[in-house]
């Protein structure tokens, strides 16, 4: 077993414990699908199939050592945004000078889109409420509000409902938007035919893989781990991510 270290905390997992999971829940269980700690004196970051990681003990389910450069606390910030991220800027294929339009840009996974296009060599854009622009211009990235988005080739959609649908307006004939995330409670609702009117391909992306988180460990990306909260204070981690009043990462420290 894994003597815990920080747990990761993820905004499905705010959905799960509100009973609105993309997956059907087994009463009682322990939340929490991401660790880093220590295993037999290894540093390492496990995934643990959806539950069991806001523990002191946990079960590693796919195991991770964590390369001696990287600290422990950005392995485990990296084990799900960073395969996340990978997977969508592998599938997106940007090309230098492409322009690219990162919603929720100040979130976990969107501060990592937004490094890895510009080292894809885009131009980027990252919207996000007015209080968080600091984060996307320390990123590299021009911030622009929701209600201002610019002209794009290619969008990353973390967000859903009407911030998706202005976005893929936004898009130039030949873009593509990749959605992955739903924080308006809903997904986009853009239908193929909707986007071949349009000449703008939906991307699928399928599951990250193994080498995604690899890749995402020893990438050199930078985490922005903006709360820390005790274990003990799990609650007060759920109710901050849900009054959107959090920046890059949430973690639980053990």
């Amino acid at each position: 077993m894994i003597k815990v270290e920080f747990a990761n905390v993820t905004f499905v997992e705010t959905q799960v414990r509100a009973g609105r999971g993309p997956f059907p829940v087994q009463l009682p269980m322990i939340p929490g699908n991401g660790v880093g700690g220590r295993l037999e004196g290894r540093r390492v970051v496990a995934s643990l199939n959806g539950r069991g990681g806001y523990a002191e003990r946990a079960v590693p389910g796919e195991l991770f050592d964590v390369p001696d450069e990287l600290p422990l606390d950005h392995a485990v910030a990296l084990l799900a945004d960073g395969r996340t991220a990978t997977l969508l800027t592998d599938a997106a294929a940007i090309q230098p000078g492409e322009r690219v339009l990162v919603l929720a840009a100040a979130g976990g996974v969107g501060t990592l889109l937004v490094q890895l296009a510009r080292r894809a060599g885009a131009t980027v854009v990252g919207a996000a409420s007015e209080s968080k622009h600091d984060v996307v211009e320390r990123l590299g990235g021009a911030p622009r509000r929701y209600d201002d988005l610019p002209a794009a080739d290619v969008v990353f959609d973390g967000v859903g409902g009407a911030a998706a649908r202005a976005a893929f307006q936004a898009l130039s004939p030949g873009g593509r938007i990749l959605s992955y995330g739903l924080a308006s409670g809903a997904w986009a609702d853009i239908t193929p035919e909707q986007a071949a009117a349009r000449d703008v391909t939906l991307v699928k992306t399928g599951r990250p893989e193994r080498h995604h988180t690899e890749r995402a460990l020893t990438a050199g990306l930078k985490p922005i781990i903006g709360q820390r909260f005790e274990l003990e204070q799990a609650a007060a981690a759920h109710a901050a991510i849900e009054a959107r009043a959090t920046v890059g990462k949430t973690l639980l420290v053990l």
